[in-house]
C-alpha cells in the first residue's frame, strides 16, 4: 500500500526521475505549457510550484536556488524575471491541469499542465 507516500516514482531510478522533472520543467517555461502523462504532470505540478514559490522573491539567492534545480540560465531568468512576478500575490496554485485523451499506443492517460493567467 502507498498511503501518504510522498511522490510518484514514474517507474524510474531516483537519478533519472530527478532528469525528468528538471526537463519537463525547463520545457514548461520555456513554452508555458506542455502536455504529458497524467502521473508526470501531477509530480510535476508540486516540483514547478516550489521553484516559483522561491523564485517570487527575484533577488540573487532566488536565482541560486533556481538555477541549482534547473541548470539552464535561460530558463532560470525567464522564471524568476517573467513568470514569478506575475504570481506575486497568489499563494499557491500557479500552474493548471486538463485531462486531453488517451494515448493510443499504450493507453495512457494524457494531460495538459500550463501556467495559470
Amino acid at each position: 500500500m502507498r498511503h501518504k507516500h510522498g511522490y510518484r516514482k514514474l517507474g524510474r531510478t531516483s537519478s533519472h526521475r530527478a532528469a525528468l522533472l528538471k526537463n519537463l520543467t525547463i520545457a514548461l517555461v520555456n513554452s508555458g505549457k506542455i502536455e504529458t502523462t497524467l502521473p508526470k504532470a501531477k509530480e510535476l505540478r508540486g516540483y514547478v510550484e516550489r521553484l516559483i514559490t522561491r523564485a517570487r522573491l527575484g533577488d540573487f539567492n532566488a536565482h541560486r536556488v533556481v538555477f541549482a534545480s534547473l541548470q539552464d540560465k535561460n530558463a532560470t531568468n525567464k522564471l524568476v524575471t517573467e513568470i514569478a512576478p506575475k504570481f506575486k500575490e497568489r499563494n499557491g496554485g500557479y500552474t493548471r491541469i486538463i485531462k486531453t485523451r488517451i494515448r493510443r499506443g499504450d493507453a495512457a492517460e494524457m494531460a495538459f499542465i500550463e501556467f495559470v493567467a
